[in-house]
């Protein structure tokens, strides 16, 4: 997870074909699913918001491929994803503890 604002813009409308200026949160996940990156543009400028897990993984609320997923997504589904909120309290993750 070692790229940032142009690296991922570039992403967003390379392979996703967005601006990544239009407001949307992009989210990028590393491979082991314990690094997240959220990508936004707001008022004056570009922002990242990153999160690293000590332990356990993030889970998405995307059934599909685990490459390149472009779906959107409830703004209260990012937030429970980020923080580790499920529907299901059996399948809470390590980190949940």
């Amino acid at each position: 997870m070692r790229k940032s604002f142009h690296a991922l813009s570039g992403l967003v409308w390379n392979r996703i074909g967005d601006d990544p200026m239009n407001g949307d949160v992009y989210i990028f996940v590393n491979k082991r699913r314990n690094r997240i990156k959220l990508l936004h543009y707001e008022a004056g400028g570009m922002v990242i918001y990153a999160k690293m897990l000590d332990r356990g993984t993030f889970v998405m609320p995307i059934l599909g491929s685990n490459d390149v997923v472009t779906s959107s997504i409830k703004w209260e589904d990012l937030l429970k994803m980020v923080e580790g909120i499920m529907a299901d309290p059996d399948s809470r993750q390590a980190r949940l503890e």
